[in-house]
């Protein structure tokens, strides 16, 4: 008997058709990237739990969502980017169907908060099957739109089986959010795990490509790029890019291929490269690609695949033929030069033999034990220099008493501002496995949110960065961004800002409740401070976030509710006025830039998330080493008005204050190998081979 033919309800024909769009969480995040790059945003934050499964946030501040669009924003083929099937035709946006967030809410739960330009208020709905669960809601929210889905395929649990590995996962959904970082390289992203405050994908806001290969892939990649480009009126295209070189190849190789802004694959095209490369490179080794590719609209079709990974346009053996063409004279233009390593050998020992008299004959004349040339350099980090005894030494006025003098900040960072009077020096922490670093704190912290943070800190250790902070050696300051360090044999540009932020951050952890204070010898109203931080590029502000004196004494009402917290743990002293009258003092000998001291307190009250007590503190030693890091005047002093002396200052400071600090007490983590923090720019037996072929 013939089975009977039944019409599928909704729900069925709904779920069947997202797990078609929705494979796994890296797609679901891919199509929620690209309603926020079609909403003009310049930041979007992702933050994933259990690799995307249990939570999927995206955050951007693009134009938002209006809220009588609100109701309809889940359901399928609803969107503001298409009106006509012809459309498809000159489609230049990355969604058209209108099926993502509809495909998404039919397997999780869908929460989307929304403010557009023109709106006083945010407004949040709460979405499954396509459906309004509730009307929508006014609530406090940024410009932007931030989506949330939890317990993705939750009715879908044979999918959700195939799902298991959680580390799998992630790392496709930070491959994604890499190469659309690359891409959109004005754009800011960050990605990170749920609960853990380091981001594991960072790129920052106006970069370049190369910048943010640099920082996603490694200098490594960076070093060896070539930009390619090509345009060809007759097949409407025009290429650009960048590959590596001859003299770079890994085993498995990384092709990023965008074809109108949209990312995509395309075997053909991998094939012919990996030919034109296979000429250049060792037997199963692989570039890295990167080829952003514009192809006239009416040419191509780009709804083929549900996910829309893969298009079709015409031709495209033509097509792919230029482009090999162009990759191939690219290489070509710089195999002039290739580079090859060698492999060091082993020195054995040499044999030796017993006489009839038993004595030990040798083979030959031992030669005796001889140090290379390209070895001998100072690597003994241990020993001194002159000029740390010659830093400048002020005298204590006549009318500091005797317990003032112990507790007097040394000259090199007291003359930095003729407020601060008098510090005491920060003791240190309590934990036997930092004993070394912080012996004798005063009060031990049983805070379960402050040791958190601390193990997550003592987990992101990377331990060659580790080895060289602990033995390099001070070469001097390029400015007061870069210094150069060596370590053993190799010279490296160090980043100030960067690690003594990381400096700063973990000595507020691990001596928490135990500063000192820097004392302001006159008392600063918060009200004032903030003002003048609104006026201050940095700090953002604009007419639409309202009036800056209502801000400011919001600011400054805020902190003073704070204030009780801030000087128990921070030794941050606000009076019941609301002036500020003291600061922590972190690091004996060194006191921060104090013309960012309105900045610092107006992020306290905008960056810090007050309501979580493990976020809350986090943020606040994060702020806080980010206003005590080494970094540039906000407002710079010409060379010619800096005198020698106050040049000599930060110089001595930056030598003799923080690089100790940095060699006994800084883990650095493993950001830093990541984000150039380090760059090596020379290494002395390298050099020796150089000159050797001169």
């Amino acid at each position: 008997m013939a089975a009977t033919i039944r019409r599928l309800e909704e729900a069925v024909v709904n779920r069947i058709a997202a797990g078609e769009v929705i494979q796994r969480p890296a797609n679901a995040i891919k199509e929620m990237i690209e309603n926020c790059l079609d909403a003009q945003s310049s930041s979007i934050h992702v933050t994933v739990k259990d690799g995307g499964l249990k939570l999927i946030q995206i955050q951007d501040n693009g134009t938002g969502i209006q809220k009588k669009d609100m109701e309809i924003v889940c359901e399928r083929f609803t969107t503001s980017k298409l009106a006509k099937f012809e459309d498809l035709n000159n489609i230049n946006t990355y969604g058209f169907r209108g099926e993502a967030l509809a495909s998404i809410s039919h397997v999780a739960h869908v929460t989307i908060m929304s403010r557009t330009k023109d709106s006083k208020c945010a407004y949040k709905g709460c979405y499954n099957d396509g459906k309004l669960k509730e009307s929508v809601k006014p609530c406090a929210g940024n410009l932007g739109t931030i989506i949330s889905a939890e317990d993705l395929f939750y009715n879908v649990p044979t999918r959700r089986r195939t799902l298991k590995n959680v580390a799998d996962e992630y790392s496709r959904i930070v491959d994604v959010v890499s190469r659309y970082a690359v891409h959109n390289s004005t754009v800011g992203f960050s990605l990170k795990k749920h609960g853990n405050p380091a981001a594991d994908v960072k790129t920052p806001m106006s970069s370049n490509t190369v910048d943010n290969i640099r920082i996603i892939y490694g200098p490594s990649i960076a070093k060896e790029l070539l930009a390619v480009k090509d345009e060809d009126p007759r097949l409407g295209m025009t290429l650009s890019g960048h590959i590596t070189n001859a003299n770079y190849s890994m085993k498995k190789g990384i092709f990023l291929l965008f074809i109108n802004e949209r990312l995509v694959e395309c075997t053909q095209l991998h094939k012919a490269l990996d030919s034109v490369y296979s000429t250049y490179l060792p037997k199963g080794c692989s570039p890295f690609l990167y080829l952003s590719l514009k192809i006239a609209p009416h040419n191509i079709d780009v709804n083929v695949h549900p996910t829309k990974y893969e298009v079709h346009f015409l031709h495209q053996e033509q097509v792919i033929e230029r482009i090999q063409k162009a990759v191939e004279q690219c290489l070509l233009g710089c195999n002039s030069s290739r580079t090859f390593y060698t492999q060091t050998l082993i020195a054995l020992p040499k044999s030796s033999q017993t006489n009839t008299s038993g004595q030990k004959e040798t083979s030959g004349t031992e030669e005796e034990a001889r140090t290379y040339g390209y070895n001998m350099v100072r690597t003994d980090y241990s020993e001194g220099k002159l000029d740390q005894y010659l830093q400048v030494q002020t005298q204590p006025s006549a009318s500091t008493s005797a317990a003032d003098k112990e507790n007097t900040v040394p000259a090199t960072a007291s003359a930095t501002d003729d407020r601060l009077a008098t510090g005491t020096p920060a003791p240190k922490r309590q934990r036997k496995d930092m004993e070394e670093r912080f012996p004798g704190n005063r009060y031990k912290v049983t805070l379960s949110s402050v040791l958190q943070l601390q193990r997550q800190s003592e987990k992101a250790v990377h331990e060659k960065l580790r080895e060289i902070i602990r033995e390099h050696t001070f070469v001097g300051c390029v400015n007061k961004s870069f210094s150069l360090v060596q370590h053993q044999t190799k010279l490296y540009l160090i980043n100030n800002k960067n690690l003594t932020q990381e400096l700063f951050y973990q000595i507020m952890l691990y001596q928490f409740g135990n500063f000192g204070m820097l004392k302001l010898s006159e008392k600063t109203s918060i009200q004032e401070l903030a003002l003048l931080a609104l006026d201050l590029p940095e700090c953002g502000w604009t007419p639409e976030d309202g009036d800056k004196v209502d801000i400011a004494k919001y600011a400054c009402q805020f902190l003073i509710s704070k204030a009780e917290m801030l000087l128990e743990y921070f030794s941050i002293e606000i009076d019941k006025d609301g002036n500020l009258c003291s600061l922590p003092l972190l690091l004996e000998g060194y006191i921060p830039e104090l013309e960012r001291i309105p900045l610092y307190l107006v992020r306290l009250v905008t960056e810090v998330e007050w309501d979580e007590e493990q976020r809350c503190f986090h943020d606040i030693c994060k702020e806080t080493s980010l206003f005590y890091a080494l970094q540039k005047e906000i407002l710079p002093v010409p060379s010619s008005q800096q005198s020698d002396e106050e040049e000599l200052k930060w110089k001595n400071i930056t030598e003799h204050v923080i690089c100790p600090a940095m060699r006994t007490t800084l883990l650095p983590s493993l950001q830093r190998a990541e984000d150039a923090t380090f760059l090596e720019i020379a290494n002395l037996p390298n050099l020796y081979k150089v000159f050797e072929r001169c």
